[in-house]
């Protein structure tokens, strides 16, 4: 009995000591961007920096604007090709797919999720570069290539987590559409898909997560513009992106407005996760 508790005690001391390496980790981790970037935003300014629309270091001109919204619209092309193509995949894996057909499908999809994103950027780069080429002309590095090229590398994230969240879902659900006279397919749409919405925003989440953080993917398709962006088919730069291209050169308030840079993309990850927690206290609450 002793020694039971003595276990338990044990195991419950490095439990608290993994959480407390966790959390120390990253008050270190935002310590340090913080107190390298912020002071940056304050000799440049912040509105300046945020809100200028040049990045010509060699000017001493660093703003941000073009990246910021170079990294929302890949972004939002990115949940515009993989958040419907992910979803619907999650429904047929849960709701239709036959076992033996599940089990081929699946392996497959946790195989996406294991490709390094540098073998996703050469797949986009000798793929997706000449079709865009033969398409619509130009390089091919763009915009769109870049959209859909994150939209294939969110799919493993939204598929999994959506999957799960519908097969979480009690089959009264499901069963009780059936009993109200629905088939089998509005049963799934109207009763199953709306009770794991929670579960298929997380989901959406984590491949959002995905798509602002992803670099070097991004690098080889989207052709780096540090220009504002004006179109689909244009290049442009991402925060991500913004950063290791120059890191590797930059030296003084160049290397300063990076930090800078990474604390404006700390933040956008911040606020992803605080609009999923409205949204899914929101939801718990309806």
């Amino acid at each position: 009995m002793r020694r039971q508790k003595f276990r338990e005690s044990a195991m419950r001391a490095v439990f608290l000591l993994c959480a407390c390496v966790s959390i120390l980790a990253v008050a270190l981790i935002c310590w340090f961007l913080f107190s390298s970037g912020v002071p940056a935003m304050g000799k440049i300014g912040v509105g300046s920096f945020l809100f200028g629309e040049k990045w010509k270091p060699n000017a001493n001109l660093y703003g941000i604007l073009p990246m910021i919204l170079g990294s929302v619209y890949a972004t939002a092309g990115a949940i515009l090709v993989g958040v419907p193509l992910g979803l619907l995949t999650a429904v047929f894996l849960a709701r239709f797919c036959p076992a033996r057909l599940h089990r081929t499908l699946r392996r497959a999809i946790d195989l996406l999720a294991g490709i390094p994103s540098i073998v996703y950027g050469f797949f986009g780069l000798m793929a997706l570069v000449p079709l865009g080429q033969l398409l619509f002309g130009g390089s091919g590095k763009s915009l769109l290539t870049a959209s859909v090229l994150l939209g294939i590398m969110i799919l493993p994230t939204v598929v999994s987590v959506s999957e799960t969240a519908l097969r979480a879902v009690p089959d009264s659900y499901y069963e009780g559409a059936l009993a109200l006279g629905a088939t089998h397919e509005r049963a799934v749409f109207t009763a199953v898909l709306p009770a794991a919405r929670s579960g298929i925003l997380a989901g959406v989440v984590l491949g959002v997560g995905r798509a602002v953080g992803e670099t070097m993917a991004v690098i080889m398709v989207a052709g780096n513009q540090t220009a504002m962006p004006s179109g689909l088919l244009r290049g442009v730069r991402t925060l991500t992106a913004n950063i290791v291209i120059e890191m590797g050169y930059a030296t003084d308030l160049h290397r300063e407005a990076l930090f800078a840079t990474g604390v404006v993309l700390f933040v956008f990850i911040l606020l992803i996760n605080l609009a999923f927690s409205c949204l899914k206290r929101k939801g718990a609450g309806a």
